[in-house]
């Protein structure tokens, strides 16, 4: 039996440009606050129930979206492709810029202004810190910044933390361990970000030579957050509320023996989870490499692929109001 599709004609946040979102651009969570965090994970939430009920919407027919991935892709890129899908839009996907007009030498600038006249709204994703923050300077049409080099990751910063909150039912209170690379790990630099917003404790666990920029301690000592240091997750493990684990990136390695000595620095395994709490979650941002077992996906604290389904729903969220319909 088909599923009905949910229309969306006739109500009344049809048409919402008061939003604080509608034609802004989403390049860092520091234009978040608890308030906004709030809307959009209300908007989330609605999604999922659409999602559920009906399958699909009308909510941006006639919109279209590019998607403009400089770096390779498997969640963000076919995750707002099917936010945009769902929502009764259609997608432009650029996955493999060495097939367009980039290998000739074209400048982001013109590459962006090109696809603004195809699209409502573009999502990228670039090697470089700050190439989402010069795309939105040059265009005029939304940009949403799915990750820039090392620099920010934040609608994953925004799906982690809706999971969190989903998951355990609240952020305040709870204790968080990033573990792994948290040097080149953008997602973790990002989510640490958003949870200043909150009363949180952290956990950095890593390598000395994969720490935690001190750029972003020092984010955290501004917000009087307590934090510790560590290169051994077994100091934490039986006091976090989320383990966070994140893959050691072959690709930010420029010496591939440095690599090999750190990718299998951590794994979480169902002994070690043994020693953890009973209601407490292990998220990763995947691509998983080696740092999570597949034992561990049977474990009900494991809450990645939860996680992963959640994007969705965010992503719908954000561009819905982005485009003004949320």
């Amino acid at each position: 039996m088909q599923k009905m599709q949910f229309k969306t004609s006739n109500l009344a946040f049809a048409n919402v440009t008061d939003n604080g979102f509608y034609g802004q651009d989403i390049i860092s969570v520091k234009q978040f606050d608890r308030s906004k965090l709030a809307y959009i994970f209300k908007v989330a939430e609605e999604m999922r129930t659409m999602v559920e009920r009906f399958g699909s919407a009308d909510l941006l027919q006639g919109k279209v979206l590019a998607n403009l991935f400089y770096e390779p892709s498997t969640r963000t890129s076919s995750s707002f492709a099917a936010a945009m899908l769902r929502l009764g839009g259609r997608v432009i996907s650029i996955n493999e810029v060495r097939y367009s007009s980039v290998i000739k030498g074209e400048s982001l600038p013109d590459t962006v202004r090109t696809l603004e006249c195809y699209a409502d709204v573009i999502v990228l994703r670039h090697p470089e810190v700050g190439a989402a923050a010069l795309a939105a300077k040059y265009a005029s049409k939304p940009i949403i910044n799915a990750g820039d080099g090392i620099g920010e990751h934040p609608t994953q910063a925004l799906l982690d933390l809706f999971t969190i909150q989903e998951e355990l039912g609240q952020v305040d209170g709870l204790r968080v361990a990033m573990v792994g690379d948290l040097k080149y790990g953008r997602t973790v630099h990002s989510l640490t970000r958003l949870l200043c917003l909150y009363d949180v404790e952290f956990d950095f666990v890593s390598p000395s030579a994969l720490r935690m920029p001190e750029e972003i301690l020092a984010e955290v000592r501004e917000h009087s957050l307590p934090y510790r240091e560590t290169e051994d997750v077994n100091e934490v493990i039986s006091d976090v509320d989320v383990l966070y684990v994140t893959r050691v990136q072959k690709e930010r390695f420029e010496d591939p023996a440095e690599y090999e000595r750190f990718k299998d620095f951590y794994v979480i395994t169902p002994k070690l989870l043994q020693r953890a709490k009973e209601k407490m979650i292990v998220m990763h941002p995947f691509p998983r490499v080696y740092e999570i077992s597949y034992e561990v996906d049977s474990d009900p604290r494991a809450a990645y692929f939860r996680q992963i389904q959640n994007g969705l729903y965010i992503r719908m969220a954000l561009l819905a109001a982005v485009l003004g319909k949320a």
